[in-house]
């Protein structure tokens, strides 16, 4: 699993949250950044940038990864929901001031230079101050509902993390594939069908994708189904290296399927067989 560098101190919390939760998808769909650039319409730059927090994510480009890790689109589309209205609220940057003429130097009155003996430097006496002008009733209208509006965002998103969309790991258990695991360990493969498929004891995945560097339950699952089916990775310890991915595009090319060694939803479902 990638270790993701530190998310930029100006970065506003909801932004945060939206790239937490893609950083999450990421790990767990086991695509390197490359692999995510031929996987969708984004270059390996613009997701490192977007990753990185260094750049606002694009909703299309939230979209496209939630369908490709079989994520829930309308819980992430919520959070760039919120992010886009974070960052629409954001303070505008301050104007630099712009430094005014010279001061004149003006003649003399009564042998002091620059002045007048009644007045400050150069003869010119401040007029009163501009009084405010009150913002048109109409732009305080517009504030005023964009606010609620806002806020009205921000509660349907939290109704959704708190009322359980963050718990969805919680929901699919062993599926998360991380509850648990614990790295260099071999882990038994207890083999047996059940609802009409393969099962090795540790994962009920069939759509989660995993290549290299991916680690968890749901690669030792693979892993035992690989060596039930005559296809040894020479391990269950869970790290899906070169042999399980060697072993996972000999057991493809058998079945038929495309050899890349990835372990998607088509792959799943001949390893469940």
């Amino acid at each position: 699993m990638a270790r993701w560098k530190e998310l930029p101190s100006g970065l506003d919390s909801r932004e945060g949250r939206l790239v937490a939760e893609l950083r999450r998808l990421k790990d767990r769909s086991g695509l390197s950044l490359a692999a995510l650039a031929a996987k969708t319409g984004y270059s390996r730059s613009s997701w490192e940038r977007y990753l990185n927090g260094k750049q606002p994510v694009p909703r299309g480009a939230v979209e496209q990864l939630a369908r490709l890790c079989g994520a829930d689109e309308t819980r992430l589309v919520v959070l760039h929901e919120v992010a886009v209205q974070a960052r629409r609220q954001a303070p505008a940057a301050p104007v630099p001031s712009v430094a005014g003429a010279a001061e004149p130097t003006g003649g003399t009155t009564n042998g002091q230079a620059g002045g007048t003996a009644n007045g400050p430097a150069g003869g010119v006496t401040p007029g009163p101050e501009p009084a405010a002008v009150p913002a048109p009733r109409s732009v305080r209208l517009r504030t005023f509902l964009a606010g609620i509006a806002a806020a009205v965002v921000v509660a349907f998103g939290a109704g959704l993390l708190t009322g359980g969309a963050w718990a969805d790991d919680a929901v699919r258990g062993e599926d998360a594939g991380t509850s648990g695991y614990r790295r260099g360990v071999a882990y038994d493969c207890d083999i047996a069908r059940k609802d009409g498929e393969l099962r090795a004891g540790h994962s009920t995945s069939r759509e989660i994708l995993l290549d290299t560097n991916s680690t968890g339950f749901d690669v030792v699952e693979v892993q035992c189904l690989l060596r039930e089916h005559g296809f040894d990775p020479k391990t269950t310890d869970g790290l899906y290296g070169h042999d399980t991915k060697e072993a996972a595009t000999r057991f493809q090319a058998a079945r038929g399927l495309v050899t890349d060694g990835i372990v998607g939803p088509k792959t799943w479902a001949e390893l469940r067989k």
